[in-house]
């Protein structure tokens, strides 16, 4: 490897290891543009390329010791989607679009474990935990879409609402099934104690994160300098990633919980904007680095199991919004073509991989998250065709305006969208 073979102290290889995932998450975005594929494809591709089964350029004991990169993004991802949960916003939505959300959720998690589970026979821990993280949407790479083309109307409001709750179904979906997770692969028998522990600790985080979000309120005021809002704000997400850290639960529900009290107390979206022009090295490390983590060698018995997933989920996305627009007696358009929109997978649902990592045994782990980043990579490829596909079909893009020319890059739109 690289820097043994240099014979470097370990400081100076943990800081050049982060240089080097930097510099190779960015080239390789280089590729990924010319193929108009997602910066999210670059980043995993980078890790894969650099990582211990390719080019061996990081140690592996370095890979093994950045778990509070996991941590440290997951908790900005987290922050981010609380402020699409604005009560005064989903009032005025009203309860339409939840009803939508939440079938087009539970209906790819419930039929990605049941196959899972019927078909596979894979342990009831592991369908659960992949259950939860189907249900999650990558929204960047479909509001990239609807930019490129201009596209305006009642089908596009709907699909940046179902978008921005999306996650957040996602993310309470993986906290129950984590706790249940946790206490099937427990040691101890399934008493009732086994079972409650992880909800209630789920449970405190989340009261804290409430907390932590009035608090920031109180410290984010008119006499700050942007710098110094910055900065409190940083601290605040990392005190909450690190509670969770020590309390070994996800900072996903607690970060979560902080950016909706702090954007329900406080109308300015300023803030959420300057943590987004901070948190994209951040972001790609972690992307960089679960690349680094996933096992080319699994991919061989992982091969039948993940192509299943791939397009389970996408039936299951489609189906799920099929139904909650025919419950919600919604317009023929967004009953049939609505799905098509929300096939991308890739920032939360990689998270929440990497966090099962930590539940499941090493073997059902290491299993999992090649499901879920060999899949990522396919959904990142073919999501915005999919995307473009609904708006064609659905009548929100006039055939004249196909070529339109994009108002942003893929880059721009990413650092705007960080989900």
């Amino acid at each position: 490897m690289l820097f043994e073979t240099l014979n470097l102290n370990h400081s100076t290889t943990v800081i050049l290891s982060l240089a080097l995932m930097m510099f190779a998450g960015f080239l390789l975005t280089r590729l990924t543009k010319l193929l108009k594929l997602p910066n999210v494809t670059g980043y995993i591709i980078a890790g894969i390329v650099i990582g211990p089964y390719l080019l061996r350029l990081i140690p592996r004991g370095i890979i093994e010791s950045m778990d509070f990169v996991t941590d440290v993004a997951l908790a900005f991802i987290a922050f981010g989607v609380g402020k699409y949960l604005r009560f005064s916003a989903l009032r005025e939505s009203g309860w339409q679009v939840i009803v939508l959300t939440v079938f087009e959720a539970l209906a790819a998690a419930v039929l990605v474990s049941l196959t899972m589970y019927f078909v596979f026979r894979l342990p009831v821990s592991i369908c659960l935990l992949l259950g939860a993280i189907g249900s999650a949407t990558a929204p960047a790479s479909t509001i990239m879409t609807i930019r490129q083309y201009r596209a305006k109307g009642a089908f596009v409001n709907l699909i940046l609402q179902v978008v921005a709750l999306d996650d957040a179904v996602s993310i309470l979906a993986f906290s129950v099934c984590a706790a249940v997770a946790t206490a099937l692969n427990s040691s101890a028998h399934m008493e009732y104690t086994v079972v409650l522990l992880p909800v209630l600790l789920n449970l405190a985080s989340v009261c804290a994160g409430a907390l932590f979000g009035v608090f920031l309120n109180l410290l984010i005021n008119q006499r700050r300098t942007h710098d110094n809002r910055l900065i409190l704000t940083i601290a605040v997400i990392f005190s909450m990633a690190g509670i969770c850290a020590a309390l070994d639960v996800s900072p996903l529900l607690s970060c979560m919980a902080l950016g909706t009290v702090y954007a329900n107390l406080n109308p300015d979206s300023e803030l959420y904007d300057q943590v987004d022009r901070f948190s994209p090295p951040i972001l790609m490390l972690f992307f960089v680095l679960s690349g680094m983590r996933l096992s080319l060698p699994a991919l061989k018995t992982a091969g039948i199991v993940g192509v299943v997933y791939f397009f389970i989920r996408i039936i299951g996305k489609y189906a799920g919004a099929y139904l909650g627009a025919a419950v919600c007696k919604m317009p023929g358009n967004v009953r049939n073509f609505f799905g098509l929109a929300l096939i991308p997978q890739a920032g939360v649902s990689i998270g929440l991989a990497m966090l099962s990592q930590r539940i499941l045994p090493a073997s059902l782990g290491e299993l999992l998250s090649t499901i879920i980043l060999s899949s990522s990579v396919l959904y990142e490829m073919v999501g915005p065709g999919c995307a473009k596909l609904s708006l064609i079909l659905s009548g929100t893009i006039p055939r004249r305006k196909q070529d339109a020319p994009p108002l942003c890059t893929a880059a721009e739109q990413e650092t705007k969208v960080n989900i």
